[in-house]
């Protein structure tokens, strides 16, 4: 049975300490990885009647990563302190992300501490799963797409130049694809300068107008509108939240704050703008299917299982529903890309060389004709 329905009061912020007390982390300070295992070992040993403090220490010796065994020792004083585990773990926000620490604080309040745990292995196990698929499907064309590229420059740059002494000398007529292979090499062998630094301000404006947070709004809309890969960035960002708001829901958390928090999951500005939004409109009576359907930003399907999981009290399992749907929706749109993406760069490719080597025989034939005519 869901527990969608109860609502503990929404989580508060720990106090801010002082500067020379908080913990510094360059980059990402633990491997999702290790959350994961942690999750999982947790939701075990407090099933097993095993108070969270001490299974911290357990977990903590048999953990590898020295950056996660700090930071278990860690929770583990201020739990002796007197402090609760949800308000601890909201002081590595660099560790644990905003929905683990929502559904932690719930569960504390509901004392189902180890299902809860036990739901945020899965869902970070899905989702570096997911991740895994997308490296994966990119990798191969992407590797393609580099050698191809560094191919043609080490061809313009060091071997070309040199056929072009040789038919300078000869003094022949040349047929166009190798005058324009050759006009190619010069243009590069001459202009190089102007390229890289055109190269290099096209890449500083960009850092301007898209980088840093005050870019990723701007960052975030241009991705959802590029063909091909907007309609993944949708998905992607549609399944996290459909799959954080079913955990956050059914661990508990007020749904005020579960839609908070998984529209910020979703890492989208475009997104957390319009169900910010709805959320609002949500906090003056309107429900939350409307809301969140008038955003436009949700598809039809996501729509109907919001609106009738809200009417049929069972958000929870209506919003995993939708969350398997578009997963599964993702993977096959991905797959689709990437098989198209493929012969893509090989045709590219193929085009480069085949090109390179039309121009050559050509002029070897002409030459050679000429030469005996």
């Amino acid at each position: 049975m869901t527990t969608a329905t109860m609502q503990p009061p929404a989580p508060t912020a720990p106090a801010a300490r002082p500067w020379y007390k908080r913990e510094f982390y360059i980059g990402r300070a633990v491997e999702a990885e290790e959350v994961m295992n942690f999750s999982r070992q947790a939701a075990s040993f407090l099933r097993s009647g095993i108070p969270i403090i001490d299974a911290l220490g357990v977990v903590a010796e048999e953990t590898s990563s020295k950056k996660m065994r700090e930071v278990l020792a860690e929770l583990q004083r201020k739990l002796r302190g007197g402090m609760s585990f949800g308000d601890a773990i909201a002081e590595y926000t660099k560790v644990f992300p905003g929905y683990y620490i929502a559904v932690v604080r719930a569960a504390e309040l509901t004392g189902q501490l180890d299902d809860a745990m036990e739901q945020l292995s899965g869902y970070i196990e899905r989702d570096l799963a997911a991740r895994r698929q997308v490296k994966s499907s990119l990798t191969y064309p992407s590797i393609v797409m580099v050698l191809a590229i560094v191919a043609v420059v080490v061809m313009s740059t060091w071997v070309l130049p040199k056929f072009k002494s040789f038919y300078t000398g000869l003094g022949a007529r040349l047929p166009l694809p190798t005058r324009m292979l050759l006009n190619f090499t010069n243009f590069i062998g001459t202009w190089w300068y102007v390229i890289v630094g055109a190269v290099v301000a096209i890449v500083l404006i960009t850092l301007a107008v898209l980088g840093g947070k005050h870019g990723k709004a701007r960052r975030d809309a241009l991705l959802l509108r590029l063909p091909a890969i907007g309609p993944l960035v949708h998905l992607i960002a549609v399944e996290r939240f459909c799959r954080v708001l079913a955990t956050l829901t059914h661990a508990g958390v007020s749904l005020p704050t579960a839609v908070q928090v998984s529209a910020d999951s979703t890492n989208n500005r475009v997104f957390q703008t319009k169900v910010t939004e709805a959320r609002e409109l949500m906090m003056r009576g309107g429900g939350l299917a409307r809301p969140l359907a008038d955003t436009g930003i949700f598809p039809p399907a996501a729509r109907q299982m919001i609106r009738v999981g809200e009417s049929t009290g069972s958000l929870d399992e209506q919003l995993r529903s939708a969350a398997i749907f578009y997963e599964r929706e993702l993977n096959y749109r991905l797959k689709k890309v990437t098989d198209y993406f493929e012969p893509a760069v090989i045709l590219f490719v193929g085009g480069v060389v085949g090109f390179i080597a039309v121009a050559q025989i050509s002029a070897m034939y002409s030459v050679y004709h000429q030469i005996h005519t």
